[in-house]
């Protein structure tokens, strides 16, 4: 098992999710140059946030042309796992590979805080040592993590439980006020149709270890090294 962590210029946090991976769940890990179509034989992708590019333009829109975002589209349409977070959300909206996109702040300003986000479903290779229903406290960081689809594409995502996280308050509850950014139905994450690729803007990889104000955000990665687990004992 092998994970493989993006870098774009202007990355910041892809060494916070290269530590997650090496010295929390105890895996192999390697950085990926964006400019390297080799995935280098990696079991689950990771494209981290920051500010690829400059986030000129318009956030992602650039790191989709990347040479190693072509073969991070067909390692997912393949069945490989492919988490991206806060930036790498966009990237991944802006490549296609989940619908939607960010868009600015409802409030038009940075946020940076801690919020709680809401387990909506549990059937995911990202959420399965998570409950339904269970409340996590993870960090926000982001200008553009507003997100938006039209209402077909959010009919979809809710009628196929693809919705992986909302906004919520601490005891669960889906209110405007726990919404930070003004996203649709409150959502912060969401899954492909394969259910193979997850995109959420809180970082799990800055609420990893309990040091850093809370741990709750290493369920994901735990949930992915026991899928990779558990595909390769079959």
């Amino acid at each position: 098992m092998k994970f493989g962590v993006l870098v774009f210029p202007g990355s910041n946090c892809d060494h916070d999710t290269f530590n997650v991976v090496a010295e929390i769940a105890h895996q192999p890990v390697t950085f990926l140059w964006h400019d390297s179509p080799s995935l280098e034989n990696c079991d689950a992708i990771l494209v981290p946030g920051g500010f690829a590019y400059g986030d000129y333009l318009r956030t992602g829109a650039l790191a989709r042309f990347s040479p190693v975002m072509q073969s991070v589209r067909k390692f997912a349409d393949d069945g490989g796992l492919v988490l991206g977070i806060c930036n790498g959300f966009q990237i991944l909206c802006e490549a296609g590979l989940l619908p939607g996109a960010l868009m600015r702040n409802a409030g038009l300003k940075y946020i940076c805080k801690q919020v709680h986000i809401r387990t909506e479903t549990a059937d995911s290779p990202f959420t399965s040592t998570l409950r339904k229903g269970q409340v996590l406290q993870v960090p926000i960081g982001h200008m553009d993590g507003n997100y938006f689809c039209d209402q077909s594409t959010l009919d979809t995502l809710q009628r196929n439980d693809r919705v992986a996280f909302r906004y919520s308050t601490p005891t669960g509850e889906i209110t405007p006020e726990a919404n930070p950014n003004g996203s649709l139905s409150n959502i912060a994450g969401i899954l492909n149709e394969g259910r193979n690729v997850l995109g959420m803007m809180p970082h799990p990889d800055r609420s990893s270890e309990r040091i850093l104000g809370s741990a709750d955000g290493f369920a994901i990665f735990a949930s992915m090294v026991a899928a990779l687990t558990g595909a390769a004992g079959r």
